[in-house]
């Protein structure tokens, strides 16, 4: 591993990184069934929250080169719903712009805001997520000079893709880049070299 020094940039995920998003995605999936229920209820009438989401996970699986972006799923499968139940396929647009302010509603741990402005003054500052929070509504793009998530790169973490297209778009090398993000187990267990530098 390169001397700290050669460190000129840190990358962070978001979801809980930066913040707890279990809260935040229940109560964004709340306050869009609300809306399903106001706006168009035979497709709640119909489909749970556990249904919707199953045909989430289904979707992705028929398009496995589209199960990395969160967004396209939500819609794409509330289109076809809102279709069988007899609505326009555009109401799925309407309601994710509910889901996606909603889950943009959220509170940065109490030391990320003091911590990135001291880490700032020293290095390039970037975001990595397979997510789709927006840096721009939570207030805290100013901080980052690069944001990128999977649905950009069109491909998700641990795809090495997206470590690629982050020290291309920092403009530095590899080793310049420190990676700092909650690590699922399973991506430590894959095979293969590592696509990015962990702490510790």
């Amino acid at each position: 591993m390169a001397h700290s020094d050669a460190i000129r940039a840190v990358a962070f995920d978001l979801d809980n990184t930066l913040w707890d998003v279990d809260p935040v995605i229940v109560r964004a999936e709340e306050r869009w069934l609300e809306w399903l229920r106001e706006h168009c209820p035979r497709i709640p009438e119909r489909l749970s929250l556990d249904d919707l989401r199953a045909s989430r996970l289904a979707l992705a699986a028929r398009e496995p080169h589209n199960a990395h972006d969160f967004t396209y799923l939500r819609i794409a499968s509330l289109a076809q719903h809102a279709r069988e139940c007899g609505y326009d396929a555009s109401i799925s647009d309407q309601a994710f712009e509910i889901f996606i302010t909603e889950r943009n509603q959220l509170d940065l741990f109490a030391d990320v805001r003091p911590g990135l402005e001291r880490l700032r003054t020293r290095y390039a500052l970037a975001t990595l997520s397979n997510g789709n929070a927006d840096l721009g509504r939570i207030g805290v793009a100013d901080l980052f000079a690069v944001s990128l998530n999977a649905r950009g790169v069109g491909a998700a973490k641990p795809d090495r893709r997206c470590f690629e297209r982050l020290v291309q778009a920092l403009h530095l090398q590899p080793h310049e880049v420190f990676t700092l993000a909650m690590i699922p187990c399973w991506m430590l267990r894959r095979p293969g070299p590592p696509v990015c530098r962990l702490p510790g």
